[in-house]
């Protein structure tokens, strides 16, 4: 396949070039900050526990901005040494009776960022080795959800001793690639499957040293799962293309560590 080179998310307008702070916006009500077992490396995610308690598992800072502002994790840089090896656990309960959207977590995430570790940013376009995730030549393999569309999409790996299994539910090629991105692969995703519906589908596969940072343990020699970049051919129908392309990166100008619970 040609390579192409693909310039993403270049945004001209000159104030991105300035220090930024997260906008007021929804906040959690209650967040407690504390750093992270030094034994919990196997225990990595976010989620939410019930409708109102956001869970944060053996996170750094450069991962929750990650996270928070849906970018990879190689396109972040600046700030401290610690905001890149220092691991914390967060528990945050959420406003109101209803669960937060994944976009709501998210928003609260990035003022828990603002408030409790003062981050202040800017974004630089800058050029990067990235994956452009496309249809495989043989079509797409999904399923098409039945879920409403209002529903949350669902992505959330199990890792097994020799494989790893991610069950979607209700998900989008975008939100696809944003969790490649964000969690599993070593630079950043773009996704131009053209593919606009909402899909079920289950993808197993043996990680290697370059997926999740490293911090799940890598398959041996006769896992029985197919490595990453065939699993999603195989199972999905889908291909990534290495490429490089220009991405609007996240350059830390400070960053604290977080106040005291």
């Amino acid at each position: 396949m040609t390579r192409r080179f693909l310039i993403v998310f270049l945004m001209l307008a000159s104030a991105e070039l300035f220090a930024q702070t997260p906008a007021a916006g929804p906040a959690f009500e209650v967040a407690t900050i504390k750093p992270a077992p030094p034994d919990a490396k196997a225990g990595r995610y976010i989620t939410m526990q019930g409708n109102n308690r956001l869970v944060v598992k053996y996170y750094t800072v450069k991962l929750l901005i990650a996270a928070a502002y849906n970018v990879s994790p190689k396109a972040i840089s600046g700030g401290p040494a610690w905001a890149e090896t220092d691991h914390f656990d967060i528990v945050a309960l959420t406003p109101g009776e209803k669960r937060p959207t994944q976009p709501e977590q998210m928003a609260m995430l990035r003022t828990l960022l603002s408030d409790r570790f003062k981050l202040a940013f800017h974004r630089e376009p800058k050029e990067f080795a990235i994956y452009q995730l496309e249809v495989a030549k043989e079509g797409p393999k999904l399923k098409e959800s039945t879920a409403p569309a209002s529903d949350p999409a669902q992505l959330v790996s199990t890792v097994y001793p020799q494989h790893i299994h991610l069950p979607a539910k209700n998900a989008t090629m975008s939100d696809f690639a944003s969790l490649l991105q964000r969690a599993l692969l070593d630079r950043p995703v773009v996704d131009d499957t053209q593919l606009a519906g909402r899909y079920d589908f289950d993808l197993d596969w043996a990680p290697d040293e370059t997926q999740f940072g490293g911090e799940v343990p890598v398959a041996s020699a006769d896992a029985q799962a197919p490595p990453f970049f065939a699993a999603i051919e195989q199972q999905l129908g889908l291909h990534l293309e290495a490429t490089r392309g220009t991405v609007q990166a996240v350059v830390i100008d400070h960053v604290d560590v977080p106040s005291a619970n």
